[in-house]
């Protein structure tokens, strides 16, 4: 189990560390040193992959490290002398060996972008001496790597430590001990490390990695050693226990439910390239606008950071083009095949200046992105994105899938919904809805072209969306029309036409639908992505990426729909809907100890016992449980 079990720490530029409690690597994206690397690209790097530490007393080896090899073979096998792991503020593991007691810690400064880790010999009775063994990478975290004659071997001396670049073009990796110590070179590379869950998911999972030596230095009982890691030198190596000490003063105790989510809220919010963005999720997610503006309210608005908020949506901005903002990556790397993104954008838009209570400021700060977003679709844009004569928005182009469902498997779609989509044509409805009560209250001008244009669009719009969407005898909305045939899959889709702020379904309607997502799709773990009823449904998630990917939106259980249940929920029954939506809150108490330690993973399998999937610790999941929270707290 203690491989299955994962952690994550985060600094303020994106770098991490992550490996399971155990200390054993299980994917390649695990590493103690992982971090952006501005000259080539926009991904992470695995630098520092992980430390083999060794015990020595009466020259008896202890080795305290543990890896996994072809053939299923662990060595070392240091999990044998873990006594305990804690994660309060950051992960602690204690080691016994013989009248030996071991303290070690390890975290991310959160500002000062470099990880720092704490030994403490807490009992011995013997002269006791440590031995820290490097393993390093440095390549990109989606690959692997394997011995090579290009890899610069050498290092160089640095005060109490070294600094190394396997290769031209990288940043070099100083390690520096917080006291003197030895060093041994002794290059060596160790082939075929094994990543499990890389052979589960169907990629290769073997690779090489190299060794400098190590570092060997003398431990006192109750006098820390600290080890400092990073792109830059220490100015000075006697500070990391101050840095050490100041680091874990910041970072939010796990004391709960409440208290484990901000923490894990503040891992998805990065700072790079002089922009504030959201990480989607980790281990293998970048910024992605979608689920960047979906995450936003959660992360910023509902822990008291508007102003973090406004940083977001101003880095966001810079990437509007054409009325379309990026699904994927930012700047010259964006790809902008999302129709749903740039309405969700006035969403957060919308959430921002409802919770700072900042209308006028907010809507003359992106109010013409805002309405830029608005008659682009109307006008029609790029994929296929364009507005009926009656008011509705359609979208598509063969072979994309430009909603949130998007998984496309051998250049088809998984779950086809070109058309219209229910959730675009809320959100749709929405955002016009609400440009046009802040041209109202913002504007000079008696006559509004923009208001002259849309409002009577969207006054007929509500009967427009009912004669498309709603079936009386169904009980519930379709999922797409595509060319006047209603697609009556039941999916959570619909669930958006009864949680936004401008709703365009009656209360009658609203209530029904509720109840069949309900009946259908809520597990304790989010909403299924389709009804178990439906012969294409898929309860579990694994096997090879395409395995996943047809599972992906056919069954398989979302997190970040919860939110939009809740706000659902709450609106059609009112504080007699609390209770059941504290019930479903509370449940994931834990949840968080289930996979990423302290925070919620990005899907769960959609039957019992709701196994944790995909990335385990997914931004909008722990966003939209906190907005739930935020629901729950001013009813």
């Amino acid at each position: 189990m203690s491989l299955q079990k994962e952690f994550i720490c985060v600094s303020d530029n994106g770098s991490y560390a992550s490996t399971t409690i155990a200390g054993c690597n299980c994917r390649k994206y695990h590493g103690l040193f992982v971090c952006p690397q501005a000259e080539l690209g926009q991904d992470n790097f695995v630098l520092l992959s992980c430390l083999e530490e060794t015990l020595i007393q009466h020259e008896r080896e202890f080795h305290l490290g543990v890896k996994k090899y072809a053939g299923d073979v662990f060595q070392p096998k240091g999990h044998k002398y873990v006594e305990r792991f804690e994660y309060r503020t950051h992960p602690v593991w204690t080691y016994h060996i013989g009248g030996a007691v071991l303290r070690k810690e390890l975290l991310m400064h959160p500002t000062r972008n470099r990880l720092l880790v704490k030994y403490t010999l807490e009992d011995a009775h013997s002269e006791t001496f440590l031995e820290v063994r490097p393993f390093v990478a440095f390549r990109n975290a989606h690959e692997l790597t394997f011995c090579n004659n290009a890899a610069l071997t050498k290092v160089q001396y640095v005060p109490n430590g070294i600094k190394c670049r396997l290769y031209e073009g990288f940043s070099d990796l100083y390690m520096q001990f917080s006291q003197d110590c030895g060093f041994a070179e002794v290059p060596d590379w160790y082939r075929n490390v094994k990543y499990s869950e890389e052979e589960m998911r169907g990629y290769p999972c073997h690779e090489d990695l190299f060794t400098p030596g190590f570092f060997k230095l003398r431990l006192e009982v109750q006098k820390p050693v600290y080890l400092n890691v990073g792109c830059s030198p220490m100015p000075s190596v006697a500070k990391t226990a101050e840095w050490f000490e100041e680091a874990a003063k910041k970072l939010v105790a796990h004391e709960g439910l409440e208290s484990s989510l901000q923490a894990a809220a503040r891992t998805f919010l990065v700072k790079r390239d002089d922009r504030r963005q959201i990480t989607a999720g980790y281990p293998w997610f970048g910024s992605w606008g979608r689920d960047t503006f979906i995450a936003l309210p959660g992360l910023t608005l509902c822990t008291g950071n508007s102003k973090m908020a406004g940083e977001v949506l101003r880095s966001m901005v810079k990437d509007l083009s054409g009325g379309l903002f990026p699904n994927i990556g930012y700047g010259e790397s964006a790809a902008y095949n999302s129709a749903d993104a740039p309405l969700w954008f006035v969403w957060a838009v919308q959430q921002y200046a409802t919770h700072s209570r900042r209308t006028v400021q907010v809507w003359g700060e992106f109010g013409e992105a805002v309405k830029q977003v608005i008659e682009s679709y109307a006008n029609g844009c790029g994929y296929g994105i364009g507005m009926t004569q009656e008011g509705l928005i359609y979208a598509g182009k063969p072979g994309c899938a430009l909603t949130w469902m998007d998984a496309v498997v051998n250049g088809h779609p998984v779950t086809p919904r070109a058309g219209m989509p229910v959730e675009l044509n809320a959100l749709w409805y929405n955002a016009v809805m609400f440009a046009i009560e802040c041209e109202k209250k913002c504007s000079p001008l008696k006559r509004n072209p923009f208001v002259e244009r849309f409002k009577p669009l969207m006054e007929r719009f509500p009967d427009t969306f009912k004669a498309h969407f709603w079936s009386k005898e169904k009980g519930y909305l379709a999922d797409f029309v595509d060319n006047g045939t209603a697609d009556w899959s039941i999916r959570p889709n619909q669930i958006l036409a009864v949680s936004m702020p401008y709703s365009p379904v009656s209360d009658k309607v609203g209530q029904l639908v509720v109840e069949t997502v309900k009946t259908c799709l809520l597990t304790p773990r989010g909403l299924r992505t389709l009804a178990p009823s439906d012969p294409r449904y898929k309860s579990v998630y694994q096997g090879s990426q395409e395995d996943r990917d047809r599972a992906y939106h056919q069954g398989t259980a979302w997190v970040w729909l919860l939110g939009h249940f809740a706000q659902a929920y709450l609106r059609v029954y009112g504080k007699d809907g609390k209770p059941f939506v504290e019930k479903i809150y509370r449940e994931f108490e834990p949840a968080l100890w289930e996979a990423g330690i302290g925070s919620i993973s990005e899907i769960y399998d959609a039957d019992p016992p709701y196994a944790p999937k995909g990335a385990f610790s997914q931004a909008w999941s722990v966003a939209e449980l906190l907005r739930i929270h935020k629901m729950l707290e001013s009813k």
